[in-house]
């Protein structure tokens, strides 16, 4: 009987808290569509900001919004080399915003078709947050942000933190 109930237990705990584990992104709705914004909502993310994941270093500088965009350079850095890049981008559209990015190996071959890229459409805005489908903003502090990202891969769905800060 034992045998059967520390398994069991093991599995009712372990469900309970991935049903519990608090998701911080949003699934875009069709039906509901993508609400009025501007690059006001999102102009804090400006500026250098570092900080770690993947058991690197990563590093985003986004410029201030001009000309109706706004545009990013990220990397991933491992054990001292450049594992990844990425080009994104929100630009304004039709009232609303869209998020779009590239990712690139370090010799700077894509990784999407010349043509594609991936895109996230708006979902929600709040005063501290702007939520993409599976991609969130989060302004902790002026210094301080986390980017929530679902990322999709062979173990299936799972949302990654990006915790960065600030670089002066």
């Amino acid at each position: 009987m034992k045998k059967i109930i520390l398994p069991l237990l093991l599995l009712v705990v372990t469900l309970g808290w991935s049903q519990n584990k608090e998701s911080h992104t949003i699934s875009y709705d069709e039906s509901m569509g993508s609400p009025q914004a501007d690059l006001s909502a999102i102009s804090w993310m400006a500026g250098h900001w570092k900080g770690d994941a993947f058991g690197g270093i990563t590093e985003e500088v986004w410029t201030p919004p001009l000309g109706g965009s706004m545009m990013c350079t990220f990397k991933l850095v491992m054990d001292g080399s450049v594992t990844f890049y990425e080009i994104v981008t929100i630009t304004e559209e039709g009232g609303t915003l869209m998020l779009r990015l590239k990712h690139f190996h370090s010799n700077l071959k894509g990784w999407e078709e010349k043509d594609e890229t991936v895109d996230f459409k708006l979902v929600k805005v709040t005063e501290d947050k702007v939520y993409f489908d599976g991609f969130t903003f989060e302004r902790i502090s002026d210094d301080e942000v986390n980017i929530y990202v679902v990322i999709d891969d062979d173990r299936g769905k799972n949302e990654v933190k990006f915790n960065y800060i600030k670089q002066i």
